[in-house]
């Protein structure tokens, strides 16, 4: 079975602050959890309590199986300047240690109409060489995530796995690989068993939601059974991120999706 990680974003609001979701869950069975950026520099992060946040998946044993890299930066736009971005990595890489967190999401941020795709997918690759560069020793992952831009994220550079799986493959190393969303590869239109099979063992980590709608599994139209056998075939065993927006009470809206990890 997969092991399943409510976003504490998104998931079990209803009992309160960050530390306090992370104890909901763990009561509804869960022992993993992801969030996004630990200091809110971004919206609609928010700030986390760090110590408390700590304490809690320490006295709960859940474990934090992501959490996103800060800034977000638009690394395509003039001027440039990625400064913040590494320093921040530091930073991230720190509290993912004391939050005994494995992995850091990446982006690509917003493209560039001013420059060739491909030139700008090649600067990608330089930015998280350096990135890598930066961290090496750390034992932390950098997922790099693809993201649609039909729907949620209108500008982004990376809307397609294939070019995430490329940018990958050429900073080439063993802490650095792709996010699969299955929610944001199904309202680009591909096919997840031929995106699975392309990125190979490079799918560092996996999300999670239905469409239409960015609702729970069973609130769209995908077939989970199907894309859950995908996922299986690829040989990719680590967590699933839930990244979606409930339109039920938190622990309800998952029952479906624990109930289909548990048969593929």
């Amino acid at each position: 079975m997969y092991q399943l990680a409510p976003n504490i974003e998104l998931l079990f609001t209803e009992a309160g602050d960050y530390h306090d979701r992370v104890r909901a869950a763990a009561a509804s069975g869960f022992d993993a959890v992801e969030m996004w950026g630990p200091t809110g520099v971004d919206a609609p992060a928010k700030p986390k309590d760090i110590p408390a946040l700590k304490a809690a998946l320490e006295e709960s044993g859940v474990q934090l199986t992501a959490q996103l890299s800060e800034p977000r930066t638009q690394f395509m736009i003039p001027p440039k300047d990625h400064s913040e971005f590494y320093r921040k990595l530091d930073e991230g890489v720190e509290i993912a240690h004391e939050l005994g967190c494995p992995r850091i999401v990446v982006g690509s941020g917003t493209g560039f109409g001013g420059s060739k795709r491909q030139t700008q997918l090649d600067e990608l690759i330089e930015i998280y060489r350096k990135a890598i560069a930066q961290i090496e020793g750390s034992g932390i992952t950098l997922a790099l995530e693809p993201v649609n831009i039909r729907v949620d994220h209108p500008g982004a550079l990376l809307d397609r796995t294939s070019e995430a799986v490329y940018v990958a493959r050429g900073v080439d190393d063993a802490h650095f690989g792709v996010l699969y969303d299955l929610y944001h590869s199904t309202v680009e239109g591909e096919d997840v068993a031929a995106e699975l099979e392309n990125a190979g063992d490079l799918i560092k980590y996996v999300q999670l939601a239905d469409a239409p709608g960015r609702g729970e599994p069973g609130s769209g139209s995908i077939d989970w059974p199907a894309r859950l056998g995908d996922l299986r075939v690829s040989g990719y065993d680590g967590p699933i991120g839930l990244e979606y927006y409930p339109t039920t009470e938190s622990a309800a809206s998952v029952r479906r999706i624990v109930e289909l990890a548990a048969s593929a």
